[in-house]
């Protein structure tokens, strides 16, 4: 005779949970949201079930759920854009100053992205200079502001873009993001060849004697380094900063742009690199006289 329940017998065959497990779970129950869920993460790092870092990234996991591109994403006015009409040299001095792998090519106007350019591309222009910079460029892929962070993730991993332009409600360029700015989410601030190694210094003399200092020098290192005097501690209590970088975004009154200076203390200091509406590195000269660069 055949069971009348044969979904029933087969979901009781597949609980393989203990007569004490299911008491445990029935008086102590999982966690039933988001937030029950973090909790129980930072409870099991407190009795040594994980580490701090796996916690980390474990609410990372769990966070990212709940974010789209349009919250992580770079905004349209802080791209870096290659004008596809450009000189070679300009776009080998954009690549070299944004130390970025990959960047959206406009044609006439910014918001016309033809195209990416993957910066080792370039490198094909100078073996043959009569190659057409259209040619090196590939396709751009296009994932609107509401897009989960997920979803984007699985589309990168499986279409192998790194980069996708976001757009918006109206079909505007709003901005750009990266499988970095995604993963970021998860691992925390990924560092590159221009981000600030812990002991490794903040401050590097250069071929043509300027030098790049971190955004994350401390005002007093600058001090001592280059013998000046920028006191601005009563103002840097004030508005909560202690860093070089915090000390000129507060002179300029706005979040510095690549290309962007300021004299202070006798220096001059040109962006060089910024990341996450932050600076990351500077070069630095002696201003002249009149305020202008060495």
């Amino acid at each position: 005779m055949s069971d009348p329940h044969p979904a029933r017998a087969a979901q009781e065959k597949q609980d393989k949970r203990t007569f004490l497990q299911k008491v445990a779970e029935f008086i102590h129950p999982g966690p039933d949201s988001k937030e029950e869920l973090i909790e129980a993460l930072a409870d099991a790092e407190d009795n040594d079930i994980i580490g701090p870092e796996s916690r980390v990234m474990l609410e990372g996991v769990i966070r990212m759920a709940d974010l789209t591109a349009g919250d992580v994403m770079v905004a349209a006015p802080r791209m870096d854009l290659i004008n596809i009409d450009a000189p070679y040299e300009d776009i080998l001095h954009l690549v070299i100053d944004t130390a970025h792998s990959r960047f959206p090519v406009y044609e006439g106007d910014r918001e016309n992205i033809i195209g990416i350019l993957l910066a080792k591309d370039l490198l094909k222009l100078q073996r043959a200079p009569d190659l057409n910079l259209r040619a090196l460029l590939r396709p751009a892929a296009l994932v609107p502001e509401t897009k989960g962070l997920n979803d984007l993730l699985r589309e990168f991993r499986g279409n192998r873009n790194h980069l996708a332009i976001v757009i918006d409600e109206f079909g505007r360029v709003a901005g750009l993001i990266t499988i970095e700015d995604v993963l970021e989410q998860i691992v925390g601030d990924i560092e590159d060849e221009f981000d600030v190694v812990e002991d490794e210094g903040d401050i590097f003399g250069l071929a043509d004697r300027t030098y790049r200092v971190s955004g994350d020098t401390s005002i007093e290192r600058v001090n001592e380094a280059f013998g000046v005097k920028l006191d601005m501690s009563e103002e840097a209590e004030e508005h909560d900063f202690d860093t070089i970088g915090g000390l000129i975004a507060h002179e300029m009154g706005h979040v510095p742009k690549r290309g962007e200076s300021v004299v202070l203390g006798g220096l001059n200091f040109v962006v060089l690199h910024t990341k996450g509406g932050a600076v990351r590195w500077f070069k630095v000269s002696p201003a002249e006289p009149d305020g202008g660069p060495a």
